[in-house]
């Protein structure tokens, strides 16, 4: 009797990617056959192989049937909430060998810990702490969402830059479960002892792979027994409902700010009576894309809630230029159209060759603005981009100022991005 053929589920109308060999085991794939890509991964469970097909870097994770239809399902069900994790490509069953693969789209620019943490010197917590205060935000968004992790650890996120931030994505749901009724207050914190655990355990494992001194170590531990702290202050942040006179109106806008200023957009805001003259504040939030949906409609620019941030203060400075040139009112839209024209499309391509085509060139914009705003703190006036270019690119800096400048900005501090 012949072996039953694969069952396979593409969502990527991809020739390539269908003309693969899903009949054989993933383990058996000939790299002389086979576009493989050789990418370094974390432990894993489980067989994890890169191939490229028509342009694109695809994830193939060999696991059980029933592990691998499941975690695809938790994956698709994340795409639909517009959380950050990777994005679920396809699934086969290979009944023949008793086994599975799940197929993800590789998240392009995207860093391990190991090769963030490697680069930083063991004594500047406080770029560890960029990376945690990623991994929190994602922990946050998921549980806002009804979805308990399982097993959120540094080896299961990946880390994209996003302006002067890192922008955390789940990359391992196989133990997530989603719960349309949201989560009891148990489940939440049981996911976030669990990442504690995972955390501290990760950091010292890397910690002793770069023969980092024993005596770190107390360090990495507080470091990791604070995430609930960070976890805390900015779920109550987003759940706090404040009561105050209702004649105390002017409070709403100052707790509307807050959310924006965390990057969170407002759905609705209820005031709801609860005697005394007194009311009770209720603020539904949205996704975390306030800064980023504000710029889109402006300038049609669709970048992250980190860029965002940065450009949308690269545009006011613009229109207030643009206002002391013309000496008149200068529209929103008159500005973000000669902001681009002006600023960002010659800025991103200019910022981009100064980088050697590392990263993207909205990204590679938002470093030469930091650069130049910190050039121009230290010399007391601005420097212009010219000068800024020069040491974004490393191109000999002439005074010990810029030399730090650069040193001091995630440019200086983290891996440059080349896939």
């Amino acid at each position: 009797m012949p072996a039953p053929p694969p069952e396979l589920i593409l969502r990527a109308h991809s020739p390539e990617l269908i003309a693969l060999p899903w009949d054989s085991p993933l383990a058996e794939w000939d790299e002389t056959r086979v576009p493989l890509r050789d990418i370094e991964v974390g432990p894993s469970r489980h067989l994890v192989r890169f191939v490229e097909a028509d342009g694109a870097l695809w994830a193939l994770k060999d696991m059980p049937e029933r592990i691998a239809r499941r975690e695809y399902e938790v994956l698709r069900r994340l795409e639909d909430e517009c959380l950050p994790a990777v994005r679920p490509a396809g699934f086969v069953d290979q009944p023949a060998h008793d086994t599975a693969i799940l197929v993800t789209r590789y998240l392009s620019g995207s860093w391990q810990y190991k090769r963030l943490i490697a680069r930083l010197p063991p004594n500047r917590p406080r770029h560890r702490a960029r990376l945690f205060d990623g991994m929190i935000s994602l922990l946050v968004d998921l549980h806002r969402h009804g979805v308990f992790w399982g097993d959120c650890s540094l080896n299961n996120t990946l880390f994209v830059r996003d302006g002067q931030t890192l922008a955390a994505y789940l990359v391992d749901a196989e133990t997530s479960e989603v719960h349309p009724t949201g989560l009891s207050d148990g489940q939440r914190e049981f996911d976030l002892s669990i990442l504690v655990e995972n955390v501290a355990a990760g950091m010292i494992d890397l910690a002793e792979s770069l023969d980092r001194p024993p005596e770190i170590h107390p360090q990495l531990i507080e470091e990791a027994t604070a995430l609930p702290e960070r976890y805390h202050r900015l779920w109550e942040a987003l759940h706090a409902t404040p009561v105050f006179a209702f004649d105390d109106r002017y409070r709403v806008e100052g707790a509307i700010r807050e959310l924006n200023d965390l990057g969170f957009a407002v759905d609705e805001v209820a005031l709801q009576p609860v005697g005394d003259g007194r009311s009770r504040l209720q603020i539904a939030v949205g996704d975390r894309n306030f800064h980023s949906a504000q710029l889109r409609a402006l300038t049609g620019v669709d970048v992250g809630e980190g860029q965002a941030r940065i450009l949308l203060g690269d545009l006011t400075a613009h229109r207030e230029w643009m206002r002391r040139r013309t000496g008149g009112e200068v529209t929103e839209e008159a500005a973000a159209r000669s902001w681009r024209t002006v600023c960002l499309d010659p800025g991103s391509a200019s910022a981009h060759d100064a980088l050697g085509g590392a990263g993207s060139p909205v990204q590679a914009y938002c470093d030469l603005l930091e650069v130049r705003w910190l050039l121009s703190e230290r010399n007391g006036a601005d420097v212009g981009n010219d000068a800024a270019l020069a040491a974004l690119g490393g191109r000999a800096p002439t005074d010990s100022a810029a030399k730090a400048a650069v040193a001091d900005t995630p440019t200086g501090k983290l891996p440059r991005v080349t896939d």
